[in-house]
């Protein structure tokens, strides 16, 4: 966030949320079945970026491509964008959805299974796609006409409560990894397996699955710069936050030496990995922020994966050590690949391909500008 408030947001949120709302375009007249299109996944691209970009959805592009629910993808990879052009198929009717607190226009594409471009297109929305509540939208094949109220969703039923389970430690976990695979938190596999430091497991380890752990909530808000986050976001950010206020963490001291020496081993300018710390969370190990950037690095769960292929095994974010080494690599891979260090900066903040693609936006001038002004700090 520009300004030096902590837990701020990061890297790939950022750059999904920019790719996603800059540059809104009309939507392409219908053709008769074109081929699929192919892209190259470039560092800060996400699933619901590049479904904006196409003119696809998330749900199209995951399946074309075999990918799970997390819509994980991997700098490098090429995916299958399928085609969006008309097809003999008839059109389907719109339909009119009555904007609900919580409301967004990502999670709207996601419940309708339609584009983010398709919605902004039809309602004539800013760049920003700023909705209010009580707003009436309408929402392009989104099935009939009929009005879509709060009231008139079908209600989600709770999950059943899972009876604990064994699970045996493999190479490459981590307790986080572990906990969202099995639907429990950290503190709670914690709890059940008495470990005294969670991120210390070994490989053969047998751990108890806890049941029925109750999921944590309101610890992190929904909002922030004026976006609400999708429920299951805010889910994750809350399991976060909840692991990590129970888990001893060192001090913000510790933390900016920690920084500081990281950057020094791996040739990233320890001045330049400090501003960015205290920008993003005033060196605090326990911010999570809505969007569930998680730590002093304030990194995503995809950008971890990203740094975790640059580390060569996998990184728990969790971990205060390896959550300094994501962002200090990442940090590494943004001033390799920009020439200008403005740019780098702004790659954090923003993405490196939306840097690449649109220049930096304002806000993120404003951002680099902090950061700039922190190095002198620091140096």
């Amino acid at each position: 966030m520009p300004g030096l408030s902590p837990a701020t947001g990061s890297v790939a949120v950022r750059a999904a949320l920019g790719a996603a709302l800059a540059g809104v375009i009309a939507v392409a007249a219908a053709a008769p079945a074109a081929a699929d299109e192919r892209h190259r996944v470039e560092p800060g691209d996400t699933v619901s970026a590049l479904a904006h970009r196409y003119g696809a959805t998330v749900s199209a592009i995951s399946a074309a491509n075999g990918l799970d629910s997390r819509a994980t993808i991997y700098v490098g990879r090429t995916l299958v964008i399928p085609s969006t052009k008309a097809t003999a198929a008839p059109k389907a009717k719109s339909a009119t959805h009555v904007v609900a607190s919580g409301d967004t226009v990502w999670a709207l594409a996601q419940r309708y299974d339609v584009s983010v471009r398709a919605i902004v297109a039809a309602n004539g929305l800013s760049a920003n796609a700023l909705i209010r509540l009580g707003q009436r939208l309408t929402i392009p094949g989104g099935g009939s006409a009929a009005v879509a109220t709060p009231s008139s969703m079908p209600a989600a039923k709770a999950p059943a409560a899972k009876a604990p389970a064994a699970y045996t430690v493999r190479p490459g976990d981590t307790l986080s990894a572990i906990a969202a695979r099995n639907g429990t938190t950290v503190a709670a596999l914690a709890r059940a397996n008495s470990l005294a430091n969670p991120s210390l497991i070994r490989v053969g380890q047998r751990l108890t699955i806890p049941g029925g752990a109750a999921a944590a909530t309101g610890l992190v808000g929904d909002t922030f710069l004026g976006r609400t986050y999708p429920k299951d976001v805010v889910a994750a950010a809350n399991q976060n936050k909840a692991a990590l206020l129970a888990t001893e963490v060192p001090s913000r001291a510790e933390m900016r030496r920690l920084v500081a020496s990281t950057a020094r081993r791996f040739g990233v300018d320890p001045a330049l990995a400090q501003a960015v710390a205290y920008q993003e969370s005033g060196f605090n190990m326990r911010a999570v922020s809505p969007a569930n950037a998680i730590g002093v690095m304030q990194v995503i769960p995809t950008s971890g994966e990203w740094a975790s292929d640059m580390a060569g095994r996998r990184l728990d974010l969790l971990d205060p050590e390896d959550n300094v080494l994501a962002g200090v690599l990442i940090l590494r891979s943004l001033t390799r690949s920009f020439d200008r260090l403005d740019h780098a900066i702004g790659g954090y903040y923003q993405g490196g391909a939306a840097v690449r693609k649109h220049g930096l936006y304002p806000g993120t001038v404003t951002y680099v500008s902090s950061v700039k002004s922190l190095m002198s700090r620091f140096a």
